[in-house]
């Protein structure tokens, strides 16, 4: 089940969050309920997809310091807002702070599942450029601090002949570190390197 997407409800109604779980799992979908944010951050996600259903107004914590807490923790879950009375402060703190949508109970059906599945859908993106990024630095890290170099100055244009004079090193070194890069990289030309280095770039920017 660790590949199937989990919906955490956090709303402290305990009538109104049994009609959302008895929707959403009606509607397909798996979902946890919790009374509380401290509820919810007693019994933290595994790393699973998924994404929060969050009452913004609670006694203790409320969503918007759940929210927080999240993101301190890095705890990459979207948010989808529900609130009863939301004043225009709490609102742009909320989307500054990346929720997917801010949602007014009662909520009709189709709006609240269409923001949770962009809410998902949220997370799917999220999910694959960390995999992505963890990828391309896993076969950054395979080359040696040499390799790197010559990787560096072929992405920044240079011939052989001229990595060769920089470093130092013999111009047939440079071509076996050439294709030593290449095949670490699993890259099949110049080009290639230059799209993996700015991939690289996007992902740690």
């Amino acid at each position: 089940m660790s590949g199937t997407a989990l919906i955490h409800v956090v709303e402290d109604d305990e009538a109104l969050r049994t009609a959302l779980l008895r929707l959403l799992e009606a509607a397909g979908f798996e979902a946890r309920g919790y009374a509380s944010a401290g509820d919810f951050l007693l019994h933290p996600p595994a790393d699973r997809p998924g994404c929060l259903l969050l009452d913004m107004r609670m006694p203790g914590p409320s969503g918007l310091d759940l929210q927080a807490a999240l993101q301190r923790q890095g705890i990459g879950l979207p948010v989808v807002f529900l609130t009863g009375n939301a004043d225009v402060a709490s609102s742009v703190r909320a989307m500054k702070a990346g929720a997917v949508d801010l949602l007014s109970k009662p909520v009709e059906r189709h709006t609240l599942l269409d923001a949770l599945k962009r809410a998902l859908a949220r997370n799917a993106s999220d999910r694959g450029a960390r995999e992505e990024g963890a990828r391309l630095r896993a076969l950054f890290a395979s080359l040696t601090p040499r390799e790197r170099q010559v990787f560096d100055l072929i992405v920044a244009g240079k011939l052989n002949k001229l990595i060769a004079g920089e470093l130092g090193i013999a111009e047939r070194t440079v071509k076996l570190m050439r294709a030593n890069v290449m095949v670490k990289l699993g890259a099949g030309s110049a080009a290639e390197l230059g799209r993996l280095a700015e991939r690289l770039r996007q992902l740690s920017a």
